[in-house]
């Protein structure tokens, strides 16, 4: 079991926990100047963005986790006591749930925040670009 969970962590965590960036409209600022100064001037948005917004990603990482291990001890006890075994219930689902809450913490922190996207939105209209969206 333990090592299927650090597959699927692995799995997860390979795949699915890229950067974010904003996607520009192709107006004509963008047009002008082309996709590798805009390309620059993300960039440059983005890192003064984590100059500027100060984030804690693994205090929620952590939060995360705690919240996964304490639901996942109470489903745990509630599955143990149905079979006939609690602590080994709680245990698992505290473990189940834990590894849960960490993954789920993970992906989340990868994510920018709220406030870091709109920092760097704010300083790429400020250089004429249009943002349509993230991904």
């Amino acid at each position: 079991m333990p090592r299927l969970l650090f597959l699927m962590a692995v799995v997860v965590l390979t795949t699915g926990c890229g950067t974010q960036k904003p996607v520009l409209y192709p107006n004509d600022h963008l047009k002008t100047l082309g996709p590798a100064q805009a390309e620059s001037d993300i960039a440059q948005c983005q890192q003064l963005a984590e100059e500027y917004v100060k984030a804690n990603p693994g205090k929620e990482v952590a939060k995360s986790t705690a919240v996964g291990a304490g639901t996942g001890a109470i489903i745990g006890t509630v599955a143990g006591a149905v079979t006939g075994s609690v602590g080994t219930g709680a245990g698992v689902g505290a473990a189940t749930g834990a590894t849960g809450g960490l993954l789920h913490g993970l992906f989340k922190a990868s994510a920018p925040s709220p406030l870091h996207k709109s920092y760097v939105e704010k300083c790429l209209r400020d250089k004429g670009y249009e943002i349509v969206g993230w991904q």
